[in-house]
């Protein structure tokens, strides 16, 4: 087995995609001679992920976070490049990395519509060949971990976004994966749901000492999991590194919050982000943070001042702009 979880060297997938003008003219001809182009979906992306790691995987819609997903668990073949995932070429789909890995999409149902979650659980016993004694332990802990002991015996189609979301990460889990691919799996959840879901992955990776490769467009899944990011757009790696070093490289500011004894105009200060009469948020250039720090200090009635870091959406969208 590779000393990397997840190897990748200039990793491709082109589509070929049919073009044609509208009306009946342009389909007949495009019978006879027809017109194709090609997309690029990922356009040779190379990184690699340690054992054990959690890792974002950012980007726009259409940035090829999915197909890289998709070819990474093997559902998809790479038009070039080259995927070694614990050791394995993904695309060959051999059944000892299919037992190793999972892949969630937050958008999509694995599970049996109809049936009580517990029967897809049973299905998945049966598919992976867990042990009985092993598929009950574990089943009884997650269920515990998800607090979902009294929805399982609820037909699927019962249950609610957040809750099916809860099942369908404990199907996923069953044969206790070391690799998981995990795509928007917070998507549509309430605040509450999320958090659940965050701790959940949190746990099973501490105690399983899985690698998890994660997706998604809350910033606050990222930040609670991953100390590593990879961020791509238009199918290229515009940054790979600490969650901290996106902030440093990208960020150009920094935020100012105040709590002001009265309500003042601080405009003169930096943008106004935020005024709720007495507190107050500024965003001020990073290189003049400590001169203006020393001035509001000096010149204004301050009970308390506290510098931050930009919100991470924010520093996202800056790598955009800057790409």
């Amino acid at each position: 087995m590779s000393a990397s979880a997840i190897q990748v060297t200039d990793l491709r997938k082109v589509y070929t995609v049919p073009e044609r003008e509208a009306g009946l003219q342009a389909a007949l001809r495009s019978l006879i001679r027809p017109r194709v182009r090609e997309v690029q979906a990922v356009a040779g992306v190379s990184f690699q992920i340690a054992p054990g790691e959690i890792v974002g995987f950012l980007g726009p819609n259409g940035a090829g976070k999915t197909t890289t997903l998709k070819m990474l668990a093997g559902l998809l073949h790479p038009t070039s490049g080259e995927a070694r995932v614990l050791g394995y070429v993904p695309h060959r789909r051999e059944r000892a990395f299919l037992s190793q890995m999972t892949l969630v999409m937050g958008n999509r149902n694995q599970l049996q519509w109809d049936l009580p979650a517990a029967d897809s659980f049973e299905l998945q016993r049966a598919i992976y060949r867990i042990p009985p004694a092993e598929f009950r332990a574990t089943r009884d802990a997650f269920i515990e971990l998800m607090e979902v002991g009294s929805l399982i015996s609820k037909p699927v189609r019962n249950l609610s976004l957040g809750e099916r979301m809860k099942m369908e990460i404990i199907g996923a889990l069953l044969h206790r994966p070391g690799l998981l691919f995990l795509d928007e799996p917070t998507i549509g959840l309430d605040v509450t749901m999320q958090r659940r879901i965050r701790n959940f992955i949190a746990s099973y990776n501490q105690r399983y000492g899985a690698t998890v490769m994660l997706t998604s467009h809350y910033m606050a899944d990222v930040e609670a999991l991953c100390r590593r990011v990879i961020v791509i757009h238009h199918g290229r790696v515009l940054y790979d590194g600490p969650l901290s070093g996106l902030v440093d490289r990208f960020a150009t500011y920094r935020q100012i919050s105040l709590s002001l004894s009265e309500p003042a105009d601080l405009s003169a200060y930096g943008e106004v982000v935020a005024n709720a009469g007495t507190r107050v948020t500024l965003r001020v250039p990073k290189a003049e943070i400590s001169l203006l720090s020393a001035r509001l200090l000096a010149e204004q009635s301050i009970a308390d001042l506290t510098i931050e870091e930009p919100p991470i959406d924010d520093v996202i969208e800056r790598v955009f702009a800057t790409e």
